[in-house]
């Protein structure tokens, strides 16, 4: 008598194995608000309990310095790696980006102290209901009225009504862009070109009153990363120039002053072959039923035809899900991809198939992306190397 077959495919990844972000106690969102209630901000909670309150803060958010990155690079980042024991609040622990770990989403959580389901920037680029269109939220392509699509106060605004001295001091190209406005507004903008003047401007502003609130930044890090990868020299030689910033800050800080080292996710470096490169553009049956691909190749919000929800779900999974956890839209939701609560108005930017990279792969798409493509290194899921970010911290 014959055997009846056996299902020999392997099962796709459990939601349930992802590791959700900290929210509400250990993620960037969590940040501001706990360093704004300790100066007596009101509306604001205290909510990473190991953190000591301080009269000045200062937030230096380094774009793509995620924590193994400094562990794995203590030639390269000796001041960094020698406070890694400092962080978040000497316990030696990082925090987590939140989902996706990706700057734009970052940014807002890190500016509203809110997670990416409520301040709704939740993703590199997601569907606007409104228009049916991919909205880029990084470059803000196509316009959209900034205050609708994030209504949230900033704790910048929170802090400065409050009569902290708020401040942000950047480079100038960020000055009066949406992204800024809808995340980091609040107080007054000072935009300097070099490293070396945000850090002595940075110090500055934090004197400048006896409650003070300054963030700066630095982009570049995260832009030899995508380029050149976490391999390269160029990326090694702008984490070396960040090591020395982030000294220059520290010891110029002014008396009751806690400076935070943080940022908004981590990087790995993808090869460049098909098993690692999985081309959307080239796949029929990823393609079949979807009628936008959104996100990045990391973190990929997938928006299906009318219909064939279901479909493209259960395809996504046997193609994928050794490889991604592949969720629907409330699956992600109810094991809090996106934090607690999702607002109304951001649920339909969520694609109804989300798939986050739980190895070294990248969904890519060579013909309607690309320029992100070619990216040697990437980010977006929820592994450690993206994940994972420092809260390291010098007081004075």
């Amino acid at each position: 008598m014959a055997q009846p077959a056996t299902w020999d495919h392997p099962e796709p990844l459990a939601i349930e194995s992802a590791p959700v972000p900290e929210y509400g106690s250990g993620s960037l969102a969590d940040l501001l608000p706990t360093l704004a209630a300790g100066m007596g901000v009101p509306g604001t909670t205290a909510a990473i309990p190991e953190l000591t309150p301080a009269d000045r803060n200062c937030v230096f958010l380094i774009d793509g310095l995620g924590w193994e990155q400094i562990k794995d690079h203590a030639d390269e980042a000796p001041y960094l790696h020698a406070l890694l024991g400092s962080s978040r609040g000497g316990t030696g622990r990082p925090l987590t980006a939140g989902y996706p770990a990706t700057t734009a989403t970052s940014l807002a959580s890190v500016g509203t102290g809110l997670p990416p389901g409520a301040h709704g920037l939740p993703g590199y680029t997601v569907r606007n209901p409104a228009t049916g269109e991919l909205m880029n939220q990084l470059r803000w392509q196509p316009w959209t009225k900034p205050g609708p699509w994030q209504p949230y106060p900033t704790i910048f605004q929170l802090a400065h009504d409050a009569g902290v001295h708020a401040a942000q001091v950047s480079s100038p190209t960020f000055q009066n862009t949406p992204l800024t406005k809808v995340a980091l507004s609040g107080g007054t903008f000072h935009g300097r070109l070099t490293g070396e003047e945000r850090m002595d401007l940075a110090a500055e502003q934090l004197a400048a009153g006896d409650r003070s609130l300054v963030y700066t930044y630095y982009a570049e890090l995260d832009g030899a990363g995508h380029r050149y990868g976490i391999a390269s020299d160029t990326w090694r030689g702008q984490l070396m120039y960040v090591d020395r910033l982030v000294q220059r800050l520290a010891e110029q800080l002014p008396p009751r002053s806690a400076l935070y080292v943080t940022a908004d996710h981590g990087m790995i470096d993808v090869p460049f072959d098909e098993e690692h490169r999985i081309d959307f553009d080239a796949d029929w049956e990823l393609r079949a039923g979807v009628a936008l691909l959104g996100g990045e190749g990391r973190a990929r919000h997938v928006y299906a035809v009318r219909g064939a929800e279901n479909d493209v779900l259960t395809c996504w999974r046997e193609v994928l899900g050794e490889q991604f956890w592949v969720a629907s839209r409330d699956e992600a939701i109810a094991a809090g991809w996106f934090g607690p609560h999702i607002d109304d108005r951001v649920y339909d930017r969520l694609g109804d198939v989300i798939a986050a990279a739980r190895d070294d792969v990248l969904i890519i798409a060579s013909e309607r992306e690309p320029k992100e493509s070619a990216m040697v290194g990437n980010h977006g899921s929820m592994t450690p190397a993206e994940q994972l970010v420092p809260l390291l911290e010098v007081r004075s």
